[in-house]
């Protein structure tokens, strides 16, 4: 089977241990994701502002190429790229005097999107929709007593009408990661804001945010916080580097993509992983639960 995937940018520089093991993840699925070609940034995030048009251009352009492609379904990885491409969809279908303006706009280059023509599907959807049972069987690797603590944050639950589950009790990545034999812990925090881009000005918050949903992770007995966002990644990993600094009894934990444990549990090569690119090294705990 074959579906349209848009990466988005940081998949392809800080985010590239997560694209190297969600890939060849669906592969064993035999799904190919075949990346849109001469895509567009999706403008990272939503505009907050009604009237902010300009904003709206960059992931409409994204679904016309989807569009283009030919498949009814466009594949995302990234929680942000996947927030954004979603309440895209949303705005156009419900506003058609501003969806308008947009096709006035861009009328040089051709194709129009009106809403219904592509369905944005996160790689967690479309793992549930494989099944439980087909993920078991690719299983190669089993692993006792490890603990992770998946954490979703906002962009995979908020707002309620682009939500892959819950937004108050989410159970899907739990359930991916049960099924391929692992422990998962629950902890209260898990779809806590990380404080997003309050990295660029105002890092206190993130710092505080983050101090929090780790310590909450460490107290429920987690080895390891999975998520599936490349921003909360940079503010759950790297950020738990300047809290030590501050805080010398701060407890640090590794994190990961949620794809990189499965791909070790299903025999996919470890150099994809690229654990280089983590500030909180990984490796120690997966050496000790006999995944690397």
């Amino acid at each position: 089977m074959e579906i349209s995937y848009f990466p988005g940018c940081t998949l392809k520089t800080n985010g590239r241990n997560f694209e190297g093991t969600a890939l060849p993840l669906l592969e064993l699925f035999d799904i190919h994701a075949k990346e849109l070609d001469d895509w567009y940034c999706c403008g990272v995030s939503f505009s907050q502002s009604a009237d902010n048009l300009m904003q709206q251009i960059a992931p409409i352009r994204t679904l016309v190429k989807a569009k283009e492609s030919g498949n009814t379904r466009l594949l995302t990885l990234c929680a942000m790229c996947y927030n954004t491409l979603q309440r895209a969809i949303f705005f156009i279908k419900s506003d058609e005097d501003k969806r308008d303006i947009i096709h006035d706009f861009m009328y040089r280059e051709g194709t129009k999107f009106y809403g219904d023509e592509v369905e944005v599907v996160h790689l967690l959807t479309l793992l549930k929709e494989i099944g439980s049972e087909e993920i078991k069987k690719r299983v190669k690797k089993k692993v006792d007593e490890f603990k992770i603590a998946p954490y979703y944050g906002c962009m995979l639950l908020r707002p309620k009408e682009v939500a892959i589950d819950s937004s108050n009790a989410p159970e899907i990545m739990e359930e991916i990661l049960e099924a391929a034999g692992c422990e998962t812990t629950y902890f209260p925090f898990k779809t806590e804001c990380c404080a997003s881009y309050q990295i660029v000005n105002n890092s206190e918050i993130v710092k505080a945010r983050t101090k929090k949903i780790v310590n909450s992770a460490v107290k429920n007995g987690a080895d390891v916080i999975v998520l599936s966002c490349p921003l909360c990644f940079y503010n759950l990993d790297e950020i738990q580097i300047e809290i030590k600094k501050e805080d010398k009894n701060f407890k640090t934990i590794p994190v990961l993509y949620f794809t990189q444990i499965l791909a070790l549990l299903m025999g996919i090569k470890s150099e994809v992983n690229n654990f280089s690119l983590h500030y909180i090294d990984p490796t120690p705990v997966l050496k000790r639960k006999g995944l690397l």
